[in-house]
């Protein structure tokens, strides 16, 4: 992102500029304390004392000057309320007009207060963050929970903007009262729901939602999509994200993330009865399902710089191109064609828009629903997975129309087709296209960003990390302050240019992040996509039976996210959650394997809701973990965070897809072990590297 104290600088009221937090001066302190203590002038006793007190100072500072310009404008509405009072005696249109003006004159300096307070809570959190790269101390927590627990807390003020509330239910009220209700004695106290007209009173709104916008569960869930926010936006940034949102066309991109997932796990339950039909081994399903994760690796790429240009566009290539692979896929049966069959999921692949649905969000979607809308793709993403099985377990009919055959196999493909040709319908007569801006701006307003939950109370947690004995190191992987030339600086804000680029600014923390996500999506792949061939074989289920347990999986998604966003995340520490769900997947994997002659359904189903409850999890904490320390280089362009996590993931389903064809050829009887083998090895070596790398995890 761009250097914080420099946006600082450029952000402040003038006026004000001496009550903000000297973030420029810390920042420099905190860089002397750790000169201090490696040549032993200090020690870390005597720095924690006095960084402390120098951010009681701080705060203090900014609490004292808040509380004075609360009394100044209560003073002010006060002011206002006694000529309201006379003006309800005897109305004067012009008074009116005039009073109104007034209050709205005060509103908006109210805006500029809310705004200070905002610069300010992500100044402390920032140079909190900073202070815990440098040490190996949680610094954050001790202080945040000493400070803002005590009964006499000025933190609290800062976090919670206390008393802010009230001077903007006087302005709404009295605004309110102003406008023409003739007839009615209905306040906003009367009607909360009441939607207002006046502009300064949703300015308001807005700025106090993106102050405390996000629930835990809401900030957990839209980390999923790894689409995120601009810290500190502007209110001109905030007036063009609604020029250019515009809710059907948000509707219909989520939609399009529905019905690509349903149409990835819609084959899921009758591929292998397909591969058999045309004459191939049942294994051969792992390369039928894998075709289209093999497509999206290279689709990830040319969508994703698509979307720098149009969202339009390449929403329409991509139901056509769906459109025509479902087709192909239905029709290989009738031709008995399994080239057609794999060519047709290669398709399928090659229309995997969600590098255009994350981009859409992040870029045209205001702030205040954007963290919602981030949890909207995130649950169309799980509902679409879960549907996907559900829908072919119900198409288990037989009939032909002319030459085509219609059954359990073909029908996914005609039926997805349908949904395509209905999707591309409504794409074209109701999408808006929205305006791109420059690539300069674009670049500003950092599209496509990677942040941490800072917006819960407007602190992340801190955590422990080796003390940096470069500062080039902290701004080259953390949060891009360059101290400096001009051309340093800029060169920190260019988004990668290249996959070999944005791969070189990985820390060794985040590559171990992305071999974990790699891990759990090769061990949910080989669960969901073997699933068909191994229940057949020892259980002898039907496609129905099979589709019934693949959608149970999938309806977990939500609800284990809930739970772990909601209650698990607030007990404790990221990092011990993501260690404990390596260890639960791997117990999940252990259980899974045939040790002795007899495989039971208990034993397989419980194996495989805790591999995939805890990969769900892990998948959860691990994107969390993920947006917090992603280079802000890679938090747009092309080759930005959320495509390499896609990547990465995509490339692991292709491998898991393709172990499973290949297994196969040591027959049914050996595929359960044999593919379960690689899932163990890359589990033990992913909970070796977190275990290396565990003081380094935010």
């Amino acid at each position: 992102m761009v250097a914080f104290g420099k946006k600082l600088k450029e952000r402040q009221i003038q006026e004000w500029q001496e009550y903000y937090i000297s973030y420029k001066l810390m920042k420099k302190k905190v860089r002397q304390y750790a000169q201090q203590i490696e040549v032993g002038i200090l020690d870390r006793r005597h720095v924690l004392k006095d960084f402390s007190r120098m951010l009681d100072n701080q705060i203090e500072k900014i609490v004292l000057f808040l509380l004075e310009q609360q009394g100044l404008l209560a003073s002010r509405i006060a002011k206002l309320n006694e000529q309201h009072e006379a003006l309800e005696q005897e109305p004067d249109i012009s008074q009116i007009t005039q009073l109104r003006e007034a209050y709205r004159a005060t509103g908006q300096d109210l805006l500029k207060l809310l705004f200070f307070v905002e610069i300010n809570a992500v100044g402390l959190r920032k140079i909190l963050k900073k202070f815990d790269k440098r040490f190996r101390y949680r610094f954050t927590d001790y202080y945040v929970r000493t400070r803002a627990n005590h009964p006499y807390s000025l933190l609290q003020q800062v976090l919670k903007h206390v008393g802010l509330g009230a001077v903007i239910g006087a302005i709404s009220r009295n605004l309110h009262e102003l406008q023409e209700h003739q007839g009615s004695y209905l306040s906003i106290y009367d009607e909360p729901a009441l939607s207002f007209q006046d502009p300064v009173v949703d300015s308001l709104k807005a700025a106090v939602d993106r102050v405390t916008r996000s629930t835990n569960f809401l900030n957990f869930l839209a980390q999923h999509a790894l689409i995120i926010q601009e810290e500190l936006p502007t209110t001109t940034d905030e007036r063009a994200d609604d020029q250019r949102y515009h809710f059907m066309s948000l509707f219909l991109n989520l939609l399009n993330t529905f019905l690509y997932m349903v149409n990835t796990y819609i084959i899921v339950p009758t591929a292998d009865d397909y591969s058999t039909m045309l004459g191939a081994p049942a294994t051969v399903c792992g390369v039928v399902i894998g075709a289209m994760a093999v497509a999206q690796v290279f689709s990830s790429v040319y969508f994703s710089a698509w979307s720098n240009k149009s969202y339009f566009r390449p929403l329409v290539f991509s139901s056509i191109v769906l459109l025509v692979g479902n087709s192909m896929y239905a029709l290989a049966l009738d031709y008995k064609s399994i080239t057609l069959l794999l060519v047709g999921r290669l398709f399928c692949g090659f229309g995997s828009a969600r590098a255009v649905n994350r981009r859409y969000i992040s870029d045209c979607v205001p702030l205040r629903i954007r963290m919602q809308a981030s949890a909207g793709f995130v649950s169309a993403s799980a509902l679409g997975m879960a549907c996907g099985p559900a829908l072919a377990g119900l198409l288990q009919t037989k009939f032909k129309i002319y030459k085509f055959t219609f059954n359990q196999v073909t029908l996914p493909g005609w039926v997805m087709t349908v949904g395509w040709f209905i999707y591309l319908i409504l794409l074209w007569i109701t999408f808006r296209e929205p305006s791109h801006e420059t690539e300069e701006k674009s670049i500003t307003q950092e599209s496509n960003a990677v942040t941490g939950p800072a917006e819960n109370d407007g602190l992340e947690k801190g955590l422990k990390k080796p003390l940096l004995s470069e500062g080039k190191q902290d701004d080259e992987h953390g949060d891009g302050e360059c101290d400096g030339s001009e051309e340093a600086f800029e060169e920190s804000r260019r988004p990668a240019t290249s996959i070999i680029s944005a791969y070189r600014l990985l820390t060794p923390s985040i590559k171990v992040q992305l071999l974990i996500y790699f891990m759990l999506k090769y061990a949910m792949e080989i669960l969901l996509s073997e699933s068909s061939v191994i229940t057949s074989y020892y259980f002898g289920w039907s496609t129905s039976t099979v589709a019934i347990f693949l959608a149970c999986l999938g309806l977990t998604v939500l609800p284990v996210n809930i739970i772990v966003g909601s209650y698990i995340s607030n007990m404790f520490e990221d990092r011990q959650i993501l260690l404990a769900s390596e260890i639960m997947v791997f117990i999940g994997v252990l259980l899974s394997f045939k040790f002795v002659d007899a495989y039971t359904v208990p034993q397989y189903v419980c194996s495989g809701l805790i591999m995939f409850v805890s990969a769900e999890v892990l998948e959860g904490v691990n994107l969390s973990l993920l947006s917090r320390v992603m280079s802000s280089r890679l938090s747009r362009g092309t080759y930005n965070g959320g495509l390499l996590s896609t990547e990465a993931g995509t490339i692991a389903r292709v491998i898991a897809d393709g172990t499973i064809t290949l297994a196969g050829y040591l027959g049914q009887s050996r595929l359960l072990n044999a593919t379960l083998l690689p899932s163990l090895f890359i589990c033990v070596a992913s909970i070796i590297a977190t275990c290396f790398t565990y003081n380094s995890l935010y």
